[in-house]
This record gives structure tokens, sequence and C-alpha cells, in this order.
């Protein structure tokens, strides 16, 4: 088991940048959704964004300390019109 605090401290080692939303999805500490917002994802496809924060987890996964993964990846511009609507 991992704790949400756990994965955003992962991602934001990975994506120095990221500002981060974890919400496990069933309080079993192995199925989460994040939403990362990060400079890097910049010029980068959807695939390329979230095998980057694959990467940053990549331990966990390999491990299946995280079993399931649901990724929203947004730039800051894409996340200020987001939040905008």
């Amino acid at each position: 088991m991992i704790s949400p605090q756990q994965v955003e401290e992962m991602i934001k080692a990975g994506l120095p940048d990221a500002q981060v939303q974890v919400q496990d999805l069933t309080g079993g500490g192995d199925h989460y959704q994040v939403t990362v917002v990060s400079s890097h994802f910049a010029g980068k496809g959807l695939v390329q964004q979230h095998q980057l924060v694959y990467g940053a987890l990549g331990q966990a996964m390999s491990t299946e300390a995280i079993h399931a993964l649901a990724v929203k990846t947004y730039t800051p511009e894409a996340w200020q019109a987001t939040a905008a609507s």
C-alpha cells in the first residue's frame, strides 16, 4: 500500500514544478487518480505526458504497490483554460 502523499512526492520528484492532486479511488491505497499540471508537458502529446507521470511512479508501478492509475495531465496554460470554463 502506498499513501496519496507518497504518490504526490514521487511525481514531484520526477516533475519538480508539478502541481499534483491525488485521489484514492477505493480507499485501499492501490487505485489512484492523479491530476498533474506541469510545464514539462508543453509540446508533448498525451501519451508522452502520461509516460512522464508513469516514469516518476516507476518503482511503485513495477512492484504493483499501485495497481491501477488514472492520469489527467495539463500544461499550466491548459489548466488555466479548464479552470476558467
